[in-house]
Order: C-alpha cells, then sequence, then structure tokens
C-alpha cells in the first residue's frame, strides 16, 4: 500500500485535503492525524472491519479498547447507551480537549471498536483539523495513537511515517503537536469515578467538577492482568527499543550511580542513554544525554518525554537510564502522575531506588 503524507497549513488546501482524508475513513480506510495531544490513526469508529484494520496496522491486541472520536458533544448521545449529568458537567468544563470518559456503549458501536466491552470510551478532540476531518468521515473516528504497538506515541508526523508508512491509506501532518501526553481518561460507570489513564487533565480539576474521583489501583503498578478497561492500562506502552530505568533518589546518589552503570556498560560495549532534568544533565556520562527541562516545568518534560524516547532509538541507544520526574509517588495529582504513569510503562515499571 503506497500511503499519502500531506502536510497542513496551506491554507484552502487543507479543507480539501481533510475532506479527502475524510473520504478514506468512511470507505473503510485509516488515516493518522494531529490532535492536541499526540497524534491519532482513525477508522470509521462504526465499522467493524475498519476497527479490525487499526488493530493489525499498529499490531495492537484486539482486547485493547479504542477511544471513538466526536466532533460535537451532542453525538455522545448515539455512542453512549446511557450519558448521566456528570458526563455532561464534564463535556461542558473540558470538551473539546485532552478528557476521554468511559460510558455504557450503545448498540450503534460494533464491540470491534470496544476490544469486546460493554462500555465505550469517548472523547471531543480540540484540534481543529482532527474535527474537520471527523465531521467529513461522517461523525465518529475510532483512534489509537498512530504508532506500532508498544512504542512511543508519535508527537510529530516523522514517527507515523516511521511506523505506518505503507500500512494505511494518508498521514496528515501538522508539525509537533501542543500537549505530547495521551488523553485522560475518567470511567463514569463506577462510582465514585475513577481515572483509568492520567493526563493534561488532572485528579485536582476532575474532582472540581465531580466531587470525589479515585485512580485505578493499576496506574502505578504492574496491573492485575485482567482486561484493560480502557487504553494503555494492560500492555507495555510508550517503550524505547532499548532497556530503561528509572534512578530515584538524593541528586547526588542518582548521578553517581548511573555514571558506575553507565561507565560499566561502555566497557561491556552497550550504547548507554541518559535523561535527566537541566540542573543535572551536565554531571552525566553516557553516549546521549538528553535533557528533557526544569523539573518544575511538568509541561515542557511532558511535551518533550515521547521524543526523546524515539530519538533514543533513532541513535540505537542499548540502556537508558531516567531521572524520576513529577509525582514519584504517583498519590499527589497534576501533571507530574501523567508523567510518571507514562514513565513507568516505558520503563516495564523498571525503578532502582538509591
Amino acid at each position: 500500500m503506497e500511503t499519502k503524507v500531506v502536510r497542513l497549513g496551506e491554507g484552502n488546501k487543507d479543507e480539501e485535503v481533510l475532506r479527502e482524508a475524510g473520504e478514506i475513513l468512511k470507505a473503510g480506510g485509516l488515516v493518522a492525524f494531529p490532535t492536541e495531544t499526540v497524534y491519532g490513526l482513525g477508522g470509521d469508529a462504526l465499522n467493524p472491519s475498519s476497527s479490525k484494520k487499526i488493530y493489525a496496522a499498529k499490531g495492537r491486541p484486539s482486547d485493547n479498547p479504542l477511544i471513538v472520536h466526536l466532533y460535537r458533544t451532542e453525538d455522545l448521545f448515539q455512542v453512549a447507551r446511557e450519558v448521566p449529568e456528570r458526563a455532561l458537567r464534564l463535556a461542558e468544563a473540558f470538551w473539546p480537549g485532552p478528557l476521554t470518559m468511559i460510558l455504557p456503549k450503545s448498540d450503534l458501536v460494533p464491540k470491534e471498536t470496544t476490544g469486546g466491552l460493554d462500555t465505550v470510551a469517548v472523547r471531543l478532540p480540540s484540534h481543529p483539523a482532527a474535527r474537520k476531518m471527523i465531521e467529513y468521515a461522517g461523525g465518529f473516528v475510532a483512534a489509537p495513537s498512530a504508532n506500532l504497538s508498544g512504542r512511543p506515541s508519535p508527537t510529530t508526523a516523522k514517527y507515523v511515517v516511521e511506523d505506518m508508512n505503507g500500512r494505511i491509506e494518508m498521514i496528515l501532518d501538522d508539525g509537533e503537536v501542543g500537549i505530547g501526553l495521551e488523553s485522560t481518561i475518567v470511567d463514569l460507570t463506577v462510582s465514585p469515578p475513577q481515572i483509568l489513564r492520567p493526563g493534561f487533565i488532572t485528579g485536582e480539576m476532575l474532582t472540581e467538577v465531580l466531587g470525589q474521583v479515585e485512580n485505578d489501583a493499576t496506574l502505578f503498578s504492574t496491573g492485575s492482568g485482567q482486561a484493560p478497561r480502557a487504553p494503555g492500562m494492560k500492555y507495555r506502552h510508550y517503550a524505547p527499543k532499548g532497556d530503561l530505568t528509572i534512578v530515584q533518589g538524593d541528586k547526588d546518589q542518582v548521578v553517581a550511580f548511573v555514571n558506575q552503570k553507565v561507565l560499566k556498560a561502555r566497557a561491556e560495549g552497550k550504547r548507554t542513554g541518559v535523561i535527566a532534568a537541566s540542573d543535572t544533565a551536565f554531571r552525566y556520562e553516557g553516549d546521549v544525554i538528553k535533557t528533557i527541562g526544569d523539573r518544575r516545568d511538568e509541561e515542557v518534560i511532558a511535551r518533550r518525554l515521547y521524543t526523546i524516547l524515539r530519538e533514543f532509538d533513532d541513535e540505537e541507544v542499548d540502556l537508558m537510564f531516567s531521572e524520576s520526574f513529577g509525582d514519584e509517588s504517583g498519590e499527589h495529582g497534576g501533571l507530574g502522575q501523567a508523567i510518571m504513569n507514562r514513565l513507568l510503562k516505558a520503563a516495564g515499571h523498571q525503578v532502582i531506588k538509591v
């Protein structure tokens, strides 16, 4: 299959391209497109064949649910069997935006899209090109991140092309995304509501709207072995090709420990890398040192994380160490909670405390 790659941002041409992308989706094809979070891999959410194609293109386990993307809030009533009042409050507060809600699915949505579940994950993205494409596609686009399963989600089209070229019909290139981490997922089928995946919409923000909100017990652990209730819950995600370990503790001890491990690995012929904050990066040995930003600026860290993991792959790094960023315990919320959740999954929960 030949994949058409089109750069957005050329005025009137965008409308034609987005209409073409919508037609591809309506015909059962796949299109990768930008959102405010990461690039998504879209298919017709109401077409079981399209959802199967998404799983095949990604190499994604078929019990891992897809998110249904809408272009207007009222369409929530078509894909959800029940829409509780608290869902409407969340939509009013955070849609369009990086929030996904889990609700009982309607008969309109095939189980191929929901990973076999009786619930559906739904969000309304804020990226204008995404919304226009979804409208042209008929209003319901299933879209996980546009990467091979398990790899870091793409924040630029370069990495979409790397993973999806020859696998899908079209890639829409709109440069670097704004947030860099996937949407927050909140399960509204349980009481109190549970955060199944932290993101830019934080627990504190959800609590202001809903009152009590809990974290799913598996957010910062290796999981229960049960089928995932939402994208990203069960399987190894966001991972570079090499081996990544998070090192936590006093700054000086972390630097000393990592440098010792790096020198040992280098002696064994391994290419090494380190992810560090701007105040400590200069202190590390290693073949590739990546400065992720000021540890107090969580938005920058979130936006840089996946790109850095991809760059390690580009530079063929075998062994990586990362400082801990954001919320190490996962208990204090904020964007740091989302950063730590993704970093733990990328490392396969390999954490060393010094």
